[in-house]
């Protein structure tokens, strides 16, 4: 065979390959849907319910204090790219999440728009304040406290109106959402078996808490949060009402003091060094520990604390 010959096969046999490439395109992958939240307990709920047709990013990481999160512009571009972003509410970001949603140029998530979701929504709500409202009684959320996904019920409750949101978004994979969150259910519903026989003995158990995170967790959980090291929410401690504080465990016999991984511990240890109690540093986000790594195990490791505590102080 001559050269010309055989350049000419291999020409030909290029051209086929390339009308067959374009009459039969390879399949496009299918977009993700990207979500953005501002807290790792929405992303943790998001990412049970969304798998691999979604990805997810938190703002604020869960070792900070959610209400107080420094403003970055790489949020920015975080929140201008998305397609939904998922918030707690109930003022919770108030301080720094509202002029990010204005300035991201992103009108898919604006207030009021498709893809924005305000979880609280779909949550019972705790400590709503009753009449005037005022600077005096510190950082008080008016619509209720917005700590409430520390109650598995409420997790429940967020991950159906989520994945009703993103079958919304995503009609196609409407059902893959509803069949992911038919799985939580069912891995959340045997969870809670276990962790409510864990903690039935402590039913009643008082214990004093440093911010008003712990509401909705102790109100599932039977336990009784008598006082705050805080003397009213946000407002940092005074040596008068630490002295009030030392009284009151002194006097019900409270052993167990809970403290959010954000705040100063020199108050709350003192206490215990007066009162003999434990001092919990206990997880009111996922990723406030590395091992923390979904909604499953914050309450994992939040309830081993406590039982390890309750027990070292019968």
């Amino acid at each position: 065979m001559t050269r010309s010959r055989m350049s000419s096969r291999w020409l030909l046999a290029l051209a086929a390959l390339v009308l067959a490439v374009l009459a039969f395109p390879p399949a496009a992958e299918a977009k993700k849907l990207n979500v953005v939240t501002s807290t790792t307990d929405m992303a943790a709920l998001a990412q049970e319910v969304g798998g691999d047709k979604i990805t997810v990013e938190a703002i604020a990481k869960g070792y900070q204090d959610p209400h107080f999160v420094e403003a970055k512009p790489s949020f920015l571009l975080k929140l201008r790219n998305a397609d939904l972003l998922i918030l707690v509410g109930l003022q919770l970001e108030i301080g720094w999440l509202p002029p990010l949603i204005t300035q991201c140029g992103n009108g898919r998530i604006q207030v009021g728009a498709p893809g924005y979701l305000d979880a609280s929504q779909f949550a019972q709500i705790l400590d709503v304040p009753t009449g005037q409202i005022t600077r005096a009684m510190g950082d008080v959320h008016p619509l209720g406290n917005p700590h409430y996904w520390l109650d598995p019920n409420n997790g429940r409750r967020i991950a159906r109106g989520i994945a009703q949101k993103l079958g919304e978004m995503d009609s196609a994979d409407s059902q893959y959402f509803q069949q992911r969150f038919q799985d939580f259910d069912r891995r959340l519903t045997a969870a809670e078996k276990t962790w409510d026989a864990q903690m039935a003995p402590y039913h009643g158990r008082k214990l004093v808490a440093y911010h008003t995170s712990w509401s909705n967790f102790a109100r599932y959980f039977g336990l009784q949060i008598v006082g705050y090291i805080e003397p009213r929410p946000g407002i940092p401690p005074t040596p008068g009402h630490t002295l009030e504080i030392i009284q009151l465990m002194k006097r019900d016999n409270i052993k167990v003091v809970v403290v959010e991984p954000y705040f100063d511990l020199k108050t709350p240890n003192s206490i215990g060094s007066a009162t003999g109690a434990k001092v919990l540093v206990l997880l009111p986000s996922v990723g406030g520990e590395k091992q923390v790594t979904d909604y499953f195990k914050l309450f994992d490791y939040d309830i081993n604390l406590l039982i390890q505590a309750f027990k070292a102080t019968q």
